[in-house]
């Protein structure tokens, strides 16, 4: 089978393929960037594999005058720079011994000892610099039927990067077929060594959880996932129960991992998926305005259009029912609606402490009003309600 390497679009990587070659070393497209390419997906990053160790590639790159990046040079990976864009090359390698999260590797030659290391029959796809591809362990026959298979023996892959549970969730979401569903040998494996992730770092269980949320539909993979044991290991507290009618109210918005995490929920979301401060604001903010904000344009005045639509989605997924015809003209309208009063408009009658409460007793009429009451109307009613 061959793949048209323009798909890959990386014609500047001609001159370095024909240097490993005259110094006759193999270079090698490998995993994802061919996997998509044959399933004709969108691109990803270019990956690389060759049988040179990182010495010999040094050697090549001084003869290219191309400036290299020692990324993971004890594992084997140098970055090329090449045409202001950053290329991983990797010599091939067999782990020696592994602790669940970094792997001890020997160098060495073989396309079959190398594609014996990685996770999944579909990762393990090579092509050469025409486009034929290389498929030592049949990931092309896993990769047409969808099937997200793990290399070997499923506990033994896991042992050597317990982060390769979540990626076999993650590889299910993207490229899984739900209907034939989900490989049973990699699910139990998965459910049997799920405490093992607490050794791996939060950063990386945070990424791929994201990424997984991210799929068009993540919702079999979440409640697999779930199902499993897994979700509560990672992120106790959550629930996909509803994940599936979110994705189906979302219809054609751009999928949001943040906006599904909303619905998710779970505890400690700072420390258990190390979000950062901007992230984590948003997600509190949408999850707190779903669970607490009843009336739509609350949802439109307190967040905007965009993420007040998204809290809306949540909140109609936690009640497992379906916005009304008109919600988004009535949520745009109060995105761009303006609180008739200010503080200066109350200071004949209020002060300190008990002025900021007037002022929230306003809002809370305004909006209650659905945004109807005029400024002298809204003032005498606080006035009132101070009164009594």
């Amino acid at each position: 089978m061959k793949i048209e390497t323009k798909a890959i679009n990386q014609s500047e990587l001609a001159p370095t393929f024909t240097a490993f070659s005259l110094a006759g070393f193999q270079l090698l497209y490998v995993g994802g960037c061919v996997r998509n390419a044959i399933l004709g997906y969108g691109q990803t990053d270019v990956d690389l594999a060759t049988d040179a160790t990182p010495a010999q590639m040094r050697e090549i790159a001084k003869a290219l005058n191309v400036r290299i990046i020692p990324t993971g040079e004890a594992f084997g990976t140098l970055t090329f720079q090449i045409a202001a864009q950053d290329f991983e090359i990797t010599s091939f390698r067999s782990d020696v011994r592994t602790d669940g999260r970094r792997a001890e590797v020997l160098f060495g030659s073989s396309i079959q000892e190398d594609a014996a290391r990685r996770d999944f029959t579909l990762n393990a796809l090579y092509a050469d610099v025409n486009g034929t591809v290389i498929d030592p362990l049949g990931g092309l026959a896993d990769l047409r039927e969808y099937r997200i298979r793990f290399i070997g023996n499923a506990e033994e892959r896991i042992k050597e990067d317990y982060l390769r549970i979540l990626r076999f969730f993650r590889f299910w979401a993207w490229y899984g077929n739900a209907q034939s569903g989900i490989d049973p040998e990699g699910l139990s494996a998965c459910a049997s060594l799920c405490l093992g992730l607490d050794i791996v770092s939060k950063e990386r269980i945070g990424a791929e959880l994201l990424k997984l949320l991210a799929a068009p539909d993540p919702a079999p993979a979440m409640a697999a996932m779930e199902a499993s044991g897994v979700l509560q290991i990672i992120l106790p507290g959550a629930c996909a129960r509803n994940l599936a009618l979110l994705v189906d109210l979302e219809g054609d918005l751009k999928p949001d991992a943040f906006r599904r995490l909303a619905l998710v929920g779970g505890e400690n979301l700072k420390t258990n998926l190390r979000l950062g401060n901007t992230a984590l604001k948003r997600v509190s903010k949408l999850r707190k305005t779903a669970q607490e904000c009843d009336r739509l344009i609350e949802h439109g005045y307190h967040l905007g259009e965009e993420d007040g639509w998204t809290s809306w989605l949540v909140r109609n997924a936690f009640l497992e029912r379906s916005p009304g015809a008109c919600d988004r003209a009535t949520l745009a309208r109060a995105a761009v609606s303006q609180f008739p009063i200010q503080a200066s408009d109350l200071l004949e009658w209020f002060s300190n402490k008990v002025l900021g409460e007037a002022l929230e007793d306003g809002l809370r009429i305004w909006l209650a009003s659905d945004m109807k009451l005029e400024k002298d109307a809204l003032i005498s009613q606080i006035r009132e309600n101070k009164i009594l």
